[in-house]
């Protein structure tokens, strides 16, 4: 599986702004889907996932109620809406894809990652 972000950028504080990822191969929705972050100088931190069906999504709680992850499985696409965004959203956000990696943890496949920038 192959995985590439878009959507990254420069945004102000309280704005919104949507990353897709875009996942090569024909069983897109047997994979879990989600979403990492690493900011300057920090540990990679778990953002979300949502399992294959999309019927289920979990978050961290510092982004829960900001946040929504969903996905089209019919485009092979995940998509991160993030909206009041903070300077703390600020990071490389990272794709990953994996089986049952909802209840896991593990992800065996990683996008190349997208810059988020939140500016005061």
């Amino acid at each position: 599986v192959q995985l590439v972000e878009f959507g990254g950028g420069l945004v102000q504080a309280g704005g919104s702004l949507r990353l897709s990822c875009a996942a090569s191969g024909r069983t897109f929705s047997t994979y879990d889907m989600g979403w990492f972050r690493q900011a300057p100088g920090k540990e990679r931190e778990f953002v979300g996932c949502i399992t294959g069906s999309g019927e289920r999504q979990y978050y961290v709680d510092s982004v829960k109620g900001r946040f929504t992850i969903a996905r089209d499985n019919a485009k092979n696409t995940v998509y991160l809406q993030m909206n009041r965004l903070k300077t703390e959203d600020t990071a490389v956000y990272y794709c990953v894809a994996g089986v049952r990696s909802v209840y896991t943890g593990e992800y065996d496949y990683w996008g190349q990652g997208t810059q988020v920038t939140v500016s005061s």
